[in-house]
């Protein structure tokens, strides 16, 4: 790449995930003279895909919602070419591996559901009652009262066996939070983006989302810099302090300069767009906490079953840890949804564990044979494709939730991400443009 060490730009954005990407393209738009930092060799941050021996293996079982507001209004969903799962959940009992699916999507799979065994009158009286509010005004639960996931399930009466085996292991592998300590009113806003779409998967994998994000940057983005330091300049204005919600500054400062491994570069401003730990070493904020997983990915010669369905167990552990009964919180045959992710006459499964547990680590034959139990198949001859080990997948979400923190922190220098949204695509998306319009208004030329 070309050294970047002798040029001055108009703001950095350091780090090149969805969130500064995002950050970086609106600033663009605004008119502004933008450049990307990336210590990596290519970007997306925590949303890569590897492509080993024709498969194509996220860092992280992750998929794309459709029905999420930013993806909506800044995505071509078009263009990624999104391959979608379908509307239900396969469950693992203790005779069998049941089928619950929404029945207005998925009319063809009501019969199996009505079999499952899982639906008790109560308990889905319970459970509509607890998610009803945030079908109709999702604004309200983020402003109302939030306490912990568990609390809230307790609380609302849902304690029937769609919450022991559907609810409380699916939520476990989303938000990367086995023990239900996770804000609720987060957790619900989250199931109804579920309800409203179908996730999915792009033909090329989800690295192909940041791609296309940082397409229209075209050489603005160097990749390969690890920025080593961020120096706010003296203050040389009557700057205000920021308000709780990134307020504009109305005075100006001097040059910020961004330390890399091999020289400087000087702007007016500086975002820092990396994951949430790499940021709280380059700004001062506090360093969120973060939630862990490993993800494994098999080639298999024959697929477990041909449903694109999620797969969980639903069976209890028994001791002093409550959940699945084996390592794996989720897995899915990826390949019945996304066909690009193997090579013809191959197929792709994934299964993820949680480091919140004492078994996250779990060896290959722990992981192997809880796959086989739950699909109820012989996983004997299936190969590691390649296992993914992510110490920070996700920020923390602990109750109450704050869907907003501040991005100005005074004299040139802001933060932008997932954690100071939410922990989802939804909130990097919105946190970088909400970044960038901040940033915008502070040199003046904003709308």
């Amino acid at each position: 790449m070309d050294s970047v060490n002798s040029m001055d730009t108009e703001v950095v954005v350091v780090g090149a995930g969805l969130a500064g990407l995002q950050c970086a393209r609106r600033l663009r738009d605004l008119g502004h003279e933008v450049l990307v930092l990336e210590a990596a060799d290519e970007v997306g941050g925590r949303v890569r895909t590897d492509l080993v021996d024709g498969f194509r293996c996220d860092r992280g079982f992750q998929v794309l919602n459709p029905a999420y507001p930013a993806v909506r209004r800044w995505v071509d969903l078009d263009a990624l070419e999104l391959q979608s799962f379908r509307a239900g959940v396969l469950v693992r009992t203790e005779d069998r591996l049941a089928t619950l699916a929404d029945p207005v999507r998925e009319p063809g799979l009501l019969p199996a559901t009505l079999r499952s065994g899982l639906l008790q009158p109560l308990e889905l009286a319970a459970l509509a009652r607890w998610a009803a509010r945030v079908l109709v005004d999702p604004k309200a639960v983020l402003r109302g009262a939030d306490t912990d996931l568990t609390s809230s399930l307790d609380a609302a009466g849902v304690r029937g066996p769609i919450r022991r085996a559907v609810l409380e292991p699916f939520l476990a592998g989303v938000l990367a939070d086995s023990h239900g300590t996770s804000s609720a009113s987060f957790t619900k806003v989250l199931l109804r983006m579920f309800a409203l779409g179908r996730p999915g998967l792009p033909a090329a994998g989800m690295g192909a989302l940041p791609r296309q994000l940082a397409g229209p940057l075209g050489e603005r983005v160097h990749l390969g810099v690890r920025v080593v330091a961020v120096e706010p300049g003296p203050s040389s204005g009557t700057g205000t302090a920021p308000g709780a919600s990134g307020a504009a500054e109305t005075g100006r400062t001097g040059l910020m300069t961004v330390r890399d491994e091999s020289g400087t570069t000087r702007a007016r401003a500086v975002v820092v767009a990396t994951d949430p730990v790499t940021a709280a070493s380059l700004a001062p904020i506090a360093a969120p906490a973060t939630k862990g997983l490993v993800t494994w990915w098999f080639a298999a010669p024959e697929a477990p079953t041909t449903e694109a369905l999620l797969a969980v167990d639903g069976r209890q552990r028994a001791g002093r840890f409550r959940g699945s009964p084996g390592p794996v919180w989720n897995t899915a045959v990826v390949s019945n949804a996304a066909p690009t992710y193997a090579p013809p006459g191959r197929h792709l499964v994934q299964a993820t564990t949680l480091l919140d547990r004492p078994d996250g680590d779990a060896p290959e034959e722990a992981v192997r044979r809880h796959v086989g139990q739950i699909f109820g198949c012989d996983p004997s001859r299936w190969e590691v494709v390649v296992r993914h080990r992510i110490e920070s997948a996700l920020p923390a979400v602990p109750p109450p939730l704050r869907p907003r923190s501040e991005v100005s922190l005074g004299n040139g220098l802001y933060v932008c991400g997932d954690h100071r949204d939410t922990a989802s695509i939804q909130g990097a998306l919105v946190s970088g443009n909400r970044t960038a319009e901040v940033v915008a208004r502070h040199l003046g030329t904003g709308r």
